[in-house]
């Protein structure tokens, strides 16, 4: 396996979303990457329950589309441990940042109340610009 493919990435929620709304985004290529196995996306019963929970209350948006991304082998064994997160301010989003942070993961979200703290993260947190920015860089190399 190459580098590439090892490199593991916690996809939050509105990545999701924001992929769905627009093919040509930086949370498309997030999600490409991942099916393309480019990356590796660890998730748990948890994430993948709040992601396919959101994506079934909005419309035009589809779980089957994703589906196929929670792979048995990506799944994280167990529940990570959401303590030592209390500057993550949204309880629904420590599942994501404490998978991250066990996994050894980047977590990539668009939620501002993650992205103004992050430096408090012993993990990195990256918008989905950021991280797809560091795929075209890893490409170029």
């Amino acid at each position: 396996m190459n580098e590439r493919a090892t490199r593991r990435v916690v996809v939050d929620t509105n990545v999701f979303v924001g992929a769905a709304f627009n093919s040509a985004s930086a949370s498309a290529t997030v999600v490409r990457e991942v099916r393309e196995g480019r990356g590796s996306m660890p998730w748990t019963d948890g994430t993948c329950r709040e992601i396919r929970r959101v994506l079934e209350r909005i419309p035009p948006l589809s779980w089957a589309d994703v589906e196929s991304l929670f792979r048995p082998e990506t799944q994280w064994p167990g529940s990570p441990d959401e303590g030592c997160l209390e500057w993550v301010a949204d309880p629904e989003d420590r599942k994501f940042a404490a998978l991250a942070r066990d996994a050894g993961a980047v977590l990539v979200s668009s939620d501002h109340h993650l992205l103004v703290r992050r430096q408090e993260a012993s993990f990195t947190v990256l918008t989905p610009r950021e991280y797809a920015a560091r795929i075209d860089r890893r490409e170029e190399s």
